[in-house]
């Protein structure tokens, strides 16, 4: 009872926000009380609303209390500190279902801070005491708190298995000697702990040095990112000066023409309008001169005609109208044409340079191709799933175990009509298709069959060249049957050395362009090698040569 009461006085001294004892305690208007800090802090997060509560009873206050230092119970938990007691352990410290709790503890029991191999339990700090103090528990084991602390106990001798055994690889105690393990490896389970922790310094040191290595390379990569984007952002940069000056050099050129046409044009409406003007006054003066003979015509006093007749001043010189050279009704329409020409020129210029950027940008390429697989595990890292595409196939071709087998039949299949099916070729492609590292196998039985890679726009309808696997530019195609092998492309025909297979792997690393086919048996036996250049991801193929029951299966690879 007595422990009970001062569990309580721990609890009524205590801040329920930080579960603490009272640190310069004050007391709101409602009664409780709390740490000054930690009830400041809370109503700092309440300023917005104006509104402040009491986090125990909810009650509210406007405005915001002024909150004064409660001496007496700042007294009080003083007095409480040096009589030794301590607040009630906070929730925090009690254990949850995820925790170690202490076996010794009563009621709710608080987290343990530490287990016992010998004793097979786990303590609290309280309790963990003694094992500290008397010598008596000097020679136990105390390890990081654990749940498992039965595991190290012999299931059917009930006893520490202190003992290793390397032959069986398991821990065993001392009475498991005297029986299935007689005779076995066996060393102590710390001697055990020690070799198995030298083994793990190894490896941690080999993995640190890996990390360390790692780091580098992040570093190195990170660097080249940075050098990627600056590079990038000077080559945008400079390209747009570039295109600027392009397009001022245009306009400048632009202007030019324009102030030379007006130029010229203003010099030629300037002379013929001197020559109008000119022509205008001899047509004036042409006038007054035929209204003067015409007066003088109607005179009919012969001596007055005869009189004035001689005083009529001759005609001036007359502009020769043939002098007047007038040209067809084209001006400035050659320099229209002009004009054009260069346009023409230049797109000419920047479709055959703006392919060389173009490829100049895409063969951009920081990383080094990363080494090629060499065994069949390295391999199989790459493999792929692939399924056939039931829309390609041929209508002579039965497809089975999930689209991954294909057969060669007799009668044809009653497939939809579908634009992507091959008409004339007893030929399919994969439903995927392929880009990076991909890797798979291929195993046939029966007549002759193509194993192939082919971009997926390749020719479907006919019989042309353009449609088979292995005769166009579109597909490589590895023949096998049961006397030889030899890989096509673009019909030409390379054969292949060596025994044929009746499984084959292929190896595709579109980015490095590199296609390779392999002889699998208990080895991996390269056939034939493509390094090419792939525009386009590819698709796997298979092609039958007509020799019904023919059967080839995408194999499962591991």
């Amino acid at each position: 009872m007595a422990q009970k009461g001062v569990q309580l006085d721990e609890e009524t001294f205590s801040c329920s926000i930080c579960l603490d004892l009272l640190k310069d305690p004050v007391t709101v208007p409602c009664g409780h009380s709390y740490c000054m800090n930690c009830i400041q802090t809370r109503w700092d997060t309440e300023d917005e609303r104006r509104v402040y509560s009491c986090p125990q009873c909810r009650q509210t206050f406007t405005p915001r209390p002024v909150l004064v230092k409660n001496t007496m119970l700042a007294a009080l938990v003083e007095e409480l500190k040096k009589t030794g007691l301590q607040a009630a352990p906070a929730d925090h410290c009690y254990a949850g279902p995820e925790d170690v709790a202490c076996d010794f503890c009563t009621g709710r029991k608080l987290k343990a801070c530490k287990s016992c191999l010998v004793c097979r339990a786990s303590y609290c700090e309280k309790h963990l005491q003694p094992h500290y103090e008397s010598p008596t528990f000097k020679k136990h084991k105390l390890v990081e708190p654990s749940k498992k602390l039965q595991e190290n106990v012999c299931s059917r001798h009930d006893e520490v298995m202190k003992i290793f055994c390397r032959t069986d690889q398991q821990s065993v105690c001392y009475l498991c000697l005297m029986d299935e393990h007689k005779g076995h490896d066996t060393v102590s389970a710390a001697a055990e702990w020690t070799e198995r922790q030298r083994e793990l310094g190894v490896s941690r040191q080999n993995i640190q040095q890996r990390i360390q290595y790692r780091e580098k390379d992040v570093k190195l990569l990170q660097q080249q990112v940075e050098a990627i984007n600056r590079s990038a952002d000077k080559a945008v940069e400079d390209s747009e000066k570039i295109f600027t000056q392009l397009i001022r050099l245009m306009e400048k050129r632009c202007s030019d023409v324009k102030q030379q046409v007006r130029s010229q044009q203003e010099a030629e409406v300037s002379r013929v309008r001197e020559l109008q003007e000119k022509l205008e006054q001899e047509i004036t003066e042409l006038r007054r001169r035929d209204a003067d003979l015409e007066e003088l015509s109607l005179t009919e006093d012969h001596n007055q005609f005869l009189h004035d007749y001689p005083s009529l001043s001759p005609l001036s010189e007359s502009t020769d109208s043939s002098s007047i050279n007038i040209r067809p009704l084209r001006y400035f329409e050659a320099v229209t044409a002009a004009v054009s020409e260069v346009r023409d020129k230049l797109q000419d210029v920047l479709r055959v340079k703006w392919t060389n950027i173009s490829q100049t940008v895409t063969e951009v390429d920081v990383l080094l191709s990363q080494p090629q697989p060499k065994t069949r595990a390295e391999f199989l890292q790459y493999s792929c799933d692939i399924t056939l595409d039931p829309n390609t196939a041929h209508t002579r071709l039965l497809l089975s175990d999930g689209n991954r087998k294909a057969t060669l039949m007799r009668e044809r299949q009653s497939y939809s009509s579908h634009p992507d099916r091959f008409t004339v070729y007893e030929q399919v492609l994969s439903r995927e298709s392929l880009t990076g590292r991909c890797y798979w196998e291929v195993e046939w039985r029966g007549g002759g069959v193509y194993v192939a890679v082919a971009y997926k726009n390749i020719s479907r309808a006919g019989s042309g060249k353009e449609c088979a696997f292995g005769y166009n530019d579109k597909s490589w195609a590895l023949y096998c049957n049961n006397n030889s092998s030899n890989f096509r492309y673009n019909n030409v025909h390379t054969p292949v050395s060596g025994p044929p297979s009746s499984r084959v792997g292929v190896y595709l690393d579109h980015r490095a362009g590199i296609l390779s086919f392999y002889r699998i048996s208990e080895t991996m036996t390269l056939l034939h090698r493509v390094q090419t250049t792939f525009t386009q991801p590819l698709c796997a193929g298979l092609r039958f040569y007509w020799s019904p029951g023919v059967t080839v299966e995408l194999c499962k690879v591991k």
